[in-house]
């Protein structure tokens, strides 16, 4: 799976772009890296927006434990990867039909925290049980809200273009040819809502923080994010708005 969102709609978090500091960038453009994971996954099918935005599916090396699929219901995309444990209640915690997919469920779980929900993303994605990593784009309000499995058992990768583009994949080998050093896997256990922030569904109320990784010559060669315990929130929004999902507010210490 692959998507790619221009800087203004994706607003990757800036530690993303710290191996390139210092550095000419060769990387390609959202043009560039559809034709590369084409020319790759000859069974690949595009779901293009506009500027350049676009999601795209390939079932070529999938794992049959933790299969691809993608869902659009009402200008809402979302591709899934992995399998979840607690289908049958999630279906009927929203009501769903009997033959919704993983994917249905994650848009219907989005859809209600955008619009109805009184607490916070956190509390509805530790809802979802099983083995997954998930990209959905919201292409009405211009959101992409991405998660990962606590334990990390489905690949996800994220990483920045040349153009600042946010680009996520789950295949290591296209996120290196379309960001160069500029990528990292997505922290599992998290939730990242473009423009909003990055957080983890386990520990909420503490900041994930990007740390910068060094070479032999000090030179920045990658990045990991990871939850910073000493880090807290004061507070978490409890609207379901999605403008108001950042709204917190930072204590730095014990």
């Amino acid at each position: 799976m692959l998507a790619v969102f221009e800087k203004s709609i994706g607003k990757p978090p800036i530690e993303l772009s710290l191996p390139a500091v210092g550095r000419k960038c060769l990387n390609g453009s959202p043009e560039e890296i559809a034709e590369t994971f084409r020319s790759w996954r000859s069974d690949s099918t595009f779901y293009c927006l506009s500027n350049s935005n676009f999601l795209a599916l390939s079932h070529e090396g999938e794992n049959p434990v933790y299969p691809r699929s993608i869902v659009v219901m009402d200008d809402i995309f979302c591709i899934f990867s992995g399998a979840l444990y607690n289908t049958c209640e999630l279906r009927r915690h929203y009501g769903l039909s009997r033959q919704a997919t993983e994917a249905v469920i994650v848009i219907e779980a989005y859809r209600v925290l955008r619009d109805r929900a009184p607490y916070p993303p956190d509390q509805v994605v530790k809802e979802l049980e099983g083995k997954f990593a998930f990209i959905l784009f919201d292409s009405k309000a211009s959101i992409v809200f991405l998660s990962r499995d606590r334990d990390g058992s489905v690949q996800l990768h994220w990483g920045i273009a040349d153009d600042g583009s946010l680009v996520c994949t789950d295949d290591p080998n296209v996120i290196s040819e379309a960001c160069g050093k500029c990528y990292t896997p997505f922290p599992p256990g998290c939730i990242f809502i473009g423009g909003e922030r990055l957080m983890s569904f386990d520990n909420p109320m503490n900041k994930v923080r990007g740390i910068a990784q060094e070479d032999d010559e000090g030179n920045i060669s990658g990045v990991v994010f990871q939850v910073d315990l000493l880090t807290r929130f004061h507070s978490l929004p409890r609207t379901g708005s999605a403008a108001n999902w950042a709204n917190a507010t930072l204590i730095e210490g014990d």
